[in-house]
Parts: structure tokens; C-alpha cells; sequence
């Protein structure tokens, strides 16, 4: 099966404005993202699907692959579903995004490996393990609850599963553990990509503002990759300030 890595890039930016634009250690953001995508051993092509002329302009410059795709796109899903019509033949889609510059191509090669694995799964994706009270108890943590054989159960932002007799080191420190964050990146299976993007909004899904819960909702099939950490996501200057200090101390 063929696999395709597509950055889902959209200029605006509600808390830092056109962050991949972005410039540190004499790069952009995004090409930092795409450089490390390039890493991957399983994927055959890396795209960057943009909704500005000025990212794929970007992308142009640093030498890669740019398709221009519609700026009503509700979700980077949806923008990779675009970039699925425009290739039948490729099987698997792996979701990048864009505002990971550090992301491990070890976890990309995890999550798509996974779903090659697990030929009854629609989805794949990556969690790993938490075993601190402050990440458990943060909604802007999402968590992961996995069942048998690397399925996933459910996703929220709430602490789950919920403790009834109090959070304990015991149960914080549990192996295997108790507690996961999801790790927002996904594999998907064309048929079920081209799915999605026809679908509503779900029920949970426009609870907890979680758009895989629309995927659980609907009975498809999620496997979970586990791995070592979560890269660190520029969402502030103060993230963008971090990974800078980051890069130049290298």
C-alpha cells in the first residue's frame, strides 16, 4: 500500500498570527515540519496542503510540494480529504501538522505502521503514557482510554478514567499505565478519509471539540500507537520563543 504524508496548512491563526511563517534558525516553521516529515521511512511523497497562495509560495521556495486547496475547509481533515480525490492511488493518508516542527519521524513511521498492522482499523494515531496529576486533570490535555490490542475506546478531555476514589501515585504510576495524551496525528485509510469529510459533526464530537469522537460516534475503528513523548506544538509566541531557543542552541 502506498502512503502519503499531508501537512494541513492554513495561514490564520487565532493565538499567533500566520505562525508557520514564522522564521527560526534561518527556516520557517512550516519548513521545519515538512524537513522532519521527510524523515519518515514509510511515506512515498510529502505534500503541504495549503489555503494561501503565500504558503504555497513558501513551500515553493524550499524546494517542496504544494497543492492549493479550498479555504473553507472546516479541519486540516478536510483539507487532506481534498488532497485524497486528487490521488486514488494512494491507500494510507498521514496527517502532519503543520505547527510541529519537532515532530519524531519515528512516531510517524509508528502510527502508519500500525494501521498497515490492523487491517480492521479506519484510523491510527499515537498517545503516550502520563503519570502527572497537573497533565491528567488539564482539559487542554486530551486523553486517550485504550482497550485490548492498541484499540481506543473513547477520547476526551477529561480525566479518564475517572478516578472515583481519588487520583492516586498508585494509579498515576500504573504499568501498563492508566493514563494517556493523545498525540494529534493521524493515519488514515482513503475510503474512510473520503468518509469523514462528507459526515457532520457528531454529538461528542461538538461536546468536547474532538474531532476523532465523530469517527467513535459512528463505530469505526481507532488504534492507538504508543510512544516515548509528545513533540512540543507551537500554539503562542511563548512556544514559538521556546522551540526558537531550542534551535539555536543546537
Amino acid at each position: 500500500m502506498k502512503c502519503m504524508i499531508v501537512i494541513p496548512a492554513r495561514l490564520a491563526s487565532s493565538r499567533l498570527s500566520q505562525k508557520l511563517l514564522l522564521q527560526a534558525g534561518g527556516k520557517s516553521v512550516l519548513q521545519h515540519t515538512y524537513e522532519a516529515a521527510l524523515k519518515s521511512s514509510v511515506a512515498e511523497e510529502v505534500i503541504v496542503a495549503v489555503d494561501d497562495p503565500r504558503l504555497a509560495a513558501e513551500v515553493d521556495s524550499f524546494g517542496g510540494q504544494a497543492r492549493l486547496t479550498s479555504a473553507d475547509c472546516q479541519s486540516g481533515t478536510d483539507r487532506i480529504a481534498e488532497v485524497a480525490l486528487m490521488h486514488e492511488d494512494i491507500s494510507i493518508f498521514i496527517n502532519v501538522q503543520g505547527d510541529e516542527p519537532e515532530i519524531d519521524p519515528k512516531t510517524i513511521d509508528a502510527v502508519a505502521k500500525l494501521l498497515l498492522q490492523h487491517p480492521e482499523a479506519d484510523i491510527a494515531t499515537a498517545a503516550c503514557a502520563i503519570n502527572d496529576r497537573e497533565r491528567v486533570e488539564d482539559p487542554n490535555c486530551v486523553k486517550a482510554v485504550l482497550g485490548d490490542d492498541h484499540r481506543a475506546i473513547t477520547f476526551s478531555r477529561a480525566a479518564v478514567p475517572h478516578p472515583r476514589d481519588g487520583l492516586t501515585d498508585t494509579l498515576l504510576n500504573a504499568e501498563p499505565p492508566n493514563y494517556w495524551q493523545h498525540i494529534g496525528l493521524y493515519a488514515y485509510r482513503r475510503e474512510f478519509l473520503l468518509w469523514f469529510a462528507t459526515q457532520p459533526p457528531g454529538r461528542l464530537e461538538q461536546i468536547e471539540k474532538l474531532e476523532q469522537l465523530r469517527a467513535i460516534e459512528a463505530g469505526k475503528t481507532i488504534v492507538v500507537a504508543p510512544v516515548e513523548a509528545a513533540a512540543p506544538g507551537i500554539d503562542t509566541l511563548e512556544d514559538f520563543r521556546a522551540f526558537t531557543s531550542r534551535i539555536e542552541s543546537q
